[in-house]
């Protein structure tokens, strides 16, 4: 991930002990490399950051959704970082009623990521427009694409 000087990382917005712990949960559930899962991690929290920030729809690619979910698990860390970060709770409510098909998909992310990048995170473009969003829907692997390299053992 390519992060310009002076952005923020959605990881600063927790402690790295609690960071450490969502990443190895994303990693054991998914079969993925500790780092891809710290970006995962990363950018859910980047994202949840701009939700905060901004009265306009957002949502998340499907692979940074797994971070997402994720952290909602740890109910009680989930529901203080809310409060801190936005003042109150970030409900997270699935739109089971997509419509519009790739067109409308890119424009969420266009404009989820403009959202992301104006409260000063970094994007990791991967997660949210390319082949890591695609493999979100292969069923064929679950360490990403087939140049990843193999999980690690443990984060």
């Amino acid at each position: 991930m390519t992060v310009a000087v002076g952005e923020l990382t959605g990881k600063g917005l927790v402690t790295e002990a609690l960071f450490a712990r969502l990443v190895a949960r994303i990693a054991k559930e998914n079969t993925w490399p500790c780092e891809y899962a710290a970006r995962v991690m990363d950018q859910a929290l980047a994202f949840l950051a701009a939700c905060a920030r901004t009265s306009r729809p957002l949502a998340p690619s499907e692979i940074v959704d797994i971070g997402w979910h994720a952290f909602v698990l740890y109910t009680r860390e989930y529901a203080d970082f809310c409060e801190r970060i936005s003042g109150g709770f970030i409900h997270h409510v699935p739109d089971d009623e997509a419509e519009g098909g790739d067109a409308a998909l890119a424009e969420k992310a266009d404009r989820t990521t403009s959202a992301i990048q104006a409260a000063g995170f970094a994007v990791d473009p991967e997660l949210w427009f390319t082949s890591a969003a695609k493999c979100a829907k292969c069923s064929q692997c679950k360490n990403g694409c087939t140049d990843d390299p193999p999980p690690s053992a443990s984060c």
